[in-house]
This record gives C-alpha cells, structure tokens and sequence, in this order.
C-alpha cells in the first residue's frame, strides 16, 4: 500500500491521525507503518465502533435460563467404560490433533516472557510446556498415535516461544508433529472510537481473544494440515491450565458417542459469584454468560437451601472442538460474537510521547472460544469434572488461581497417590503436606497409572519416607525435596 492509498483510506474512515507522525519517520518505519494501516479490517472495525463505543449496547434479553445439563465424571457414569474404550480408539486411529492456546504474557505472574515458560515445577522448575509436553509422551507411548500439537501464540509471544521450544529441543517431541501460528491482532480504541498509536509507526493493538482460535486453525493451514493427517477433531486446552488432562479418553469418547460438534469440559462453581462464565441454555440455545455479567442476569446467582448455586456449570475452557465444525463456524464468523473490555491502554500522546494512563482510557475487543457453543446443532456434551487433577489454571501468583495454589494442589493431589502406594508422606499440624513433591505426567497420569507403574517399578522394594521421597534415572518419576 502507498501513502496515497492510505490516506484516502485513514480518511474514508476519519481514522486520518494515524498518519500524525509519517513525515518524520524514515522510509523503513513509514512503510512499517503502511503495512500495518493495509492489514486493518476496517468493516470489522466499524461495525464494532458502532456497537460497542458510539452506542451503548444493549445486553441480550433471555425468557428462560436454565441450568445445563451435566454428563456425571467417569466414576459416577455407568455407560464410562464405553466411552473410554470409544476415545481410546479414536485416539489409536490418529483421529485426536492437540490445540494449545498460548498467547499470553506471563506479566501478571511477575515473568518475564510467555506464560507457557513459566516454571511451574515446584521441585523440577519445569515449565508448563515441558508439562504439557510430558503428557503428550505418556499418551503417545500408550496409544500409539502422533497426537500432533498445534499451538497458537500472538504477536507478543510468537517468535519467544518457538525459540523456547528450539532451546529446550522440544521437550523430545518431533517438530515435524508440533506447529505453531498466529492469532489475529485487533486495534485498541478511545473513548471517541479512534485508533490509538503506541509508537510513531505502531497501532496499539490486542490480540483477538481465544475465540480467535477459529479464523487462526483455518487462515494458518493448520486445520487443512490436521485433515491432512486423519485428525477430525481437536482437544483444546488453554497453556495456564497446568493440570488439564490433555487428551482424556473419556471425554474423546463422549464426544464420539454422541456425533458432537463441541464438548465442553464442567467444574462445579464454589459459590454463585466466582469468577468463571456459566454454562447454561438461554431459551435453548447453549450460552455461556461470563462472571461480569452475573449481575445482568440475578437468576445465574440463585443458590439451593443449603447455599450451592442452582447454576453450577463452572467454564474451565477444556474443549473438543470437530474439524468439520470449526469449518462451519468460520464460514459464518462474521456472526460470531464480540466482546468490549474498557482497559488502561499505553499510547502515545500529540508530542509523540508514551503515555501510562491511571485510569482505563480506550477499549479493547476480544472473542471467546466459548461462544462457538451457540453454533452447535445437536445435544450439548458437558462433562462434569474435579478440579484437583484436571482444573488448576494459573492467572497471578498469589490468591485464587495462582501459582502457590497450583502448588499447594499438586502436593494434596499427589500426596494422595503416594499414601495409596504406601509412602508416609510429612504433613503439618494442620494435615497439609510439609514437602514438595512433582510426579511427572510422562511417569502417571492418573493414580491408578502410578500404582500400576510404582509397584512394578519398585517390587520388592520399600517406599522411602523422607523428603527426597524417589527420583527416577532421569528424576522423571517423583521427586521431593525441604519445605516450602
């Protein structure tokens, strides 16, 4: 694009300010800066500016809400041995692809790169990759399949986290069999609806939210290279969530059983106000109404008489997502739904200098992976699950969801395993485990895997009891080590 083609397109749009600073930068910048004015989907852009900055919106009106219906864990459901055996074999026929949504910034958690690095080992250091990674191993090894890994970054974090990968020689995995790609970037608005810059020859921009995931598997040619391969569906995971199971075979096979388009994977909420979205049917199309918008709709805080929330359907961003499915949804993502969050966002000022508002100053516009579930035409699958083992996502480092719970989680969770196999593990007064322990994913998945595995290991032999509890030839199995 040349200057003339921008400008008449900036002016088309009153969008002319981004060319404020143009003359005083050097040819590279200002073509830098026309490249980025060319990729703008100015249609987009206009629609959501009248929607969500010049007008107020309106939220959705629902005559019936109701509570989604769960399909009961594994241990609970007498049709479970079915649906495991039917998961196993799509995963032994290569029909399973992995799709990890990782474009955030481990900022909030005080780290200085993408969140994925973050070494979440309490004992080990590894990071939430080489955990991921390990689980990916596990399942390879006992189902025989490749179970490729498609990974979608943002601009941020892109080329940080191949090179994390390269460096770590992809936690022994194939390249071949590991992709990855980028989301759409969005730009920020002001409160007047108008482009911010954030340099003299850069927009402000966000990346497009995990409902970006749709248009990236299908503009990156990774949906075409899975089809490619017999995969025809995908299990979505999100890189901060350190215990998801990443291919569980109970839930592929529910998703089987029941010809699903997208399955969702449920958590009990706490209490009517946490801080998750509700999955739930709004006149009998499945929504999920997010925790800022509980207020809006007073019957998602209803609770029983003993003080549970009637709409209990937690939303742990665990999903199974068809090939054919996310086709559809693309082919139609101009109907897909988008978001507004009124954010504090950097910019530059009209001296040229960067600002650090005190205050939200512009809007950010994001879509949400969920929302594809208004789309499904069938039955909903919804699973109910555990937190412990399954739902654990890291969003600080202290508080709720956050590193030193991910911590104290993976101590109780594995301590469990360890008793069961007859180690004394060190407790407190107050009965919380007083060491670290990590087992790793590629060792045991679930506790009856490390029984299996411990026992076989270890006839004959008795468990130690002391802090450094077992370490493996290459301390993959358990380790353990002082007090927090």
């Amino acid at each position: 694009m040349q200057f003339a083609e921008a400008r008449a397109l900036l002016d088309q749009y009153g969008q002319e300010h981004l060319l404020e600073f143009y003359p005083s930068l050097e040819p590279s910048r200002q073509r830098a800066l026309r490249r980025r004015i060319e990729a703008i989907d100015f249609h987009l852009m206009t629609r959501l500016i009248d929607q969500w900055v010049l007008h107020e919106p309106a939220p959705e009106k629902f005559s019936r809400i109701e509570p989604i219906p769960l399909i009961p864990k594994a241990a609970a459901n007498p049709r479970a041995a079915e649906a495991v055996a039917a998961g196993e074999d799509a995963l032994r026929r290569g029909r399973v692809g992995l799709f990890l949504v990782a474009g955030g910034q481990g900022t909030r958690l005080g780290f200085p790169g993408p969140k994925g690095a973050y070494p979440i080992g309490p004992v080990s250091s590894k990071s939430l990759f080489e955990f991921h990674a390990e689980k990916i191993h596990n399942l390879r090894a006992r189902y025989g399949c490749p179970l490729p890994w498609y990974i979608m970054t943002s601009e941020s974090n892109h080329d940080e986290t191949r090179e994390f990968f390269t460096q770590n020689s992809h936690f022994g995995l194939d390249p071949a069999n590991i992709m990855f790609f980028n989301q759409r970037m969005v730009p920020c608005v002001d409160m007047q609806g108008k482009f911010m810059l954030d340099a003299t020859d850069s927009l402000a921009c966000n990346p497009n939210g995990h409902g970006g995931c749709i248009p990236a598997l299908v503009e990156n040619g990774a949906l075409d290279d899975a089809r490619n391969r017999g995969i025809d569906m995908f299990s979505y995971f999100q890189v901060d969530n350190w215990a998801v199971q990443v291919a569980d075979p109970y839930f592929i096979g529910l998703h089987v059983l029941h010809a699903a388009e997208m399955s969702s994977k449920n958590h009990r909420k706490d209490h009517p106000r946490e801080s998750v979205g509700v999955h739930c049917l709004c006149d009998g199309v499945y929504h999920v109404i997010e925790y800022t918008e509980l207020d809006i709709y007073p019957q998602l805080l209803e609770t029983t008489p003993d003080g549970k929330p009637i709409h209990s359907a937690g939303n742990s961003a665990i999903h199974i997502l068809s090939a054919d499915f996310i086709q559809r949804v693309y082919n139609d993502y101009e109907h897909f739904p988008w978001h507004r969050a009124h954010k504090k966002i950097p910019c530059l000022d009209h001296n040229g200098n960067l600002v650090e508002p005190d205050a939200p100053n512009g809007y950010k516009f994001e879509t949400f992976v969920f929302d594809a579930l208004r789309f499904i035409r069938h039955k909903p699958v919804a699973v109910e699950i555990d937190r412990p083992g399954e739902y654990t996502p890291i969003k600080e480092y202290d508080g709720d969801n956050s590193v030193l719970a991910a911590w104290q989680c993976m101590n109780e969770y594995w301590a469990d395993w360890l008793e069961a196999a007859g180690c004394n593990v060190a407790r407190d007064a107050n009965g919380k485990v007083a060491i670290k322990l990590e087992i790793s994913p590629q060792f045991a998945l679930t506790k009856d895997e490390f029984l299996q595995r411990a026992h076989a290991r270890d006839a004959g032999k008795s468990w130690p009891t002391q802090h450094d509890l077992a370490i493996g030839p290459n301390g993959e199995i358990i380790l353990g080590c002082g007090e927090h």
